[in-house]
């Protein structure tokens, strides 16, 4: 059985949460819910989270270019990691051609 690639699973979960947290209104009893997404993306796109990205691109490309990882991979990993941090430009561009 092929394993498969965790990060882009995480970046579509990751990227719709922070959008649809601040689009919907609140509701009654919502604040620990809200609290508890807004520590996520601020987890997510943090200092921490930038520097494993940036450790993780590190390291594929230095398989890519020894040969040892596919190129397919290593694309889907850099690509993973430019929708991870680019999501809330992304839902907002999705946002303004909607309406």
């Amino acid at each position: 059985m092929k394993p498969t690639n965790p990060l882009p699973l995480a970046a579509l979960i990751s990227a719709g949460l922070p959008a649809f947290a601040r689009a919907a209104t609140t509701p009654a009893g919502a604040g620990p819910i809200l609290n508890a997404v807004t520590w996520m993306h601020d987890t997510l796109l943090g200092e921490v989270a930038s520097g494993l990205a940036v450790i993780a691109v590190a390291m594929v490309g230095f398989l890519m270019l020894t040969g040892r990882i596919n190129w397919r991979y290593g694309a889907t990993v850099i690509v993973g990691c430019f929708i991870l941090f680019g999501a809330a430009t992304i839902v907002g561009g999705i946002q303004s051609a909607a309406g």
